[in-house]
């Protein structure tokens, strides 16, 4: 049973939008939108899951636009329809909505230092933790692996919600998430079993 694998799933990054491109942190859902840039990289992991061969039973999609609009492309390729997971959406980010790192770093450098190294503390203070957002992604995820036994499934939704999964999956510290780099039009595996969870492969970007 040690080995006796549930669920796989391929973690597809939306493309790049204005905010991604300039790293600033974003929590609403109808904007900004995917670029042109940005449909040109899920041009490339659509290309790429045709030639892997890449199998899968459904496919999810975050609620945000920019997620909807790579999840379209996705869906092409297998000629099917996908499904929105309304609870997979960006980590509730009050204040810090639209600004950059380092205007941050800059405006309010003591709470950047506690976004990053106090994780169970809402930074800022009308934001969601980073505990509570990592453990409500994970608490998702596992209610889809478990409506999901013996698939393969694609979930197309945003970089922070991966390097969450990625938290939960290698069992390692919360104030980790900000050291895991998650680019837009990447694609990410996790193996999920009876006892534990794989990273087969991350932030895999096509040429």
């Amino acid at each position: 049973m040690y080995f006796n694998r549930k669920c796989k799933i391929t973690y597809i990054c939306h493309g790049a939008t204005i905010y991604s491109d300039e790293f600033r942190f974003s929590d609403v859902e109808n904007y900004p939108p995917i670029t042109e840039n940005g449909y040109e990289e899920m041009e490339k992991i659509c290309d790429y899951l045709r030639r892997r061969g890449v199998k899968n039973d459904t496919i999810y999609s975050s609620p945000a636009t920019r997620c909807l609009q790579s999840a379209k492309m996705v869906a092409k390729v297998y000629k099917k329809d996908f499904e929105i997971l309304e609870n997979l959406k960006p980590r509730r980010c009050g204040g810090f909505n639209g600004k950059t790192f380092e205007q941050i770093e800059r405006e309010t450098p003591d709470l950047l230092e506690r976004l990053i190294y106090s994780p169970e503390i809402p930074t800022p203070d009308d934001a969601e933790s980073m505990t509570a957002f990592i453990n409500r992604i994970a608490s998702e995820i596992n209610r889809v692996v478990e409506s999901n036994i013996g698939n393969r499934i694609i979930i197309v939704t945003h970089p922070d919600i991966i390097k969450a999964v990625i938290c939960d999956t290698l069992n390692i510290p919360h104030s980790s998430l900000q050291h895991i780099y998650i680019k837009t039009g990447s694609a990410t595996q996790i193996s999920y079993y009876e006892s534990w969870k794989s990273l087969v492969y991350s932030d895999y970007t096509p040429l």
